[in-house]
């Protein structure tokens, strides 16, 4: 049995509407897929939910379907933020895409002193995003924030929201350190933080220094890594209910 495609769209959806695909989800379900008219669809707008919807037409040059009923409004996602440093860009949009199939609110790229990466393709990245959520069952997208300093990052930080600091040098495991949303996890560049950099985080009051085990981790590994600890201690500390 074929799996039913699950498709964003950049529009808010409701049952009834009836619209034409993007180019790029014309050339998927009409080429490669080969659908023809009366295919089930599931279409998402990272605003209201997942909309059931069928194909009206079908041709190589456009798809036009007609949304149905609501199957499930958008989901609840934990505020956790993702502050890493960018990488080679192959491997920081697997940063990016692994992060949105674990459910984070928002990824921010962050600028340090040994960062070397600084230019990456926002619209690249954020397909990567879109794909990994329909992929894995998401109904609601991260927020994708341009790139930032870390010291103007630090600067305007909210005190509400608890940091906990990835440090290659050490600090105290998750299960002692997380906090329930609003939480962010940081995560340096290749070569980790300059001296500085990291005196100046361990002195912030909202900041926690957090070690993921006694390896030190490839950057985009160690993402992964904190945001699956932190979902972990969060639902243990809550009941098994986060």
């Amino acid at each position: 049995m074929r799996q039913i495609p699950r498709l964003f769209v950049d529009l808010p959806l409701e049952g009834g509407l009836v619209l034409p695909l993007s180019a790029a989800h014309t050339h998927y379900l009409a080429r490669v897929l080969r659908l023809q008219p009366g295919a089930e669809l599931r279409l998402l707008d990272d605003r209201t939910g997942e909309w059931a919807a069928i194909i009206e037409s079908a041709g190589r040059r456009e798809v036009v379907v007609r949304v149905g009923a609501m199957i499930r409004g958008r989901e609840q996602v934990p505020d956790l933020w993702l502050l890493a440093a960018p990488l080679r860009p192959e491997r920081f949009a697997l940063t990016v895409e692994k992060a949105t199939e674990m459910g984070v609110a928002r990824i921010v790229p962050v600028l340090t002193e040994r960062t070397q990466h600084v230019r990456q393709n926002p619209e690249r990245l954020r397909a990567h995003m879109v794909e990994a959520a329909e992929q894995c069952g998401r109904t609601a997208l991260p927020h994708l924030a341009g790139p930032v300093r870390l010291a103007e990052l630090l600067g305007a930080w909210n005190a509400g929201r608890v940091l906990l600091f990835a440090d290659e040098e050490g600090g105290a495991p998750m299960d002692a350190v997380a906090a329930p949303a609003p939480a962010a996890i940081l995560i340096g560049p290749e070569g980790g933080f300059a001296p500085a950099e990291r005196a100046a985080i361990g002195a912030l009051p909202f900041a926690r220094r957090l070690a993921l085990g006694p390896r030190i981790l490839r950057a985009d590994t160690a993402a992964v890594a904190a945001i699956a600890q932190w979902q972990m201690a969060v639902a243990a500390a809550s009941g098994g209910r986060g």
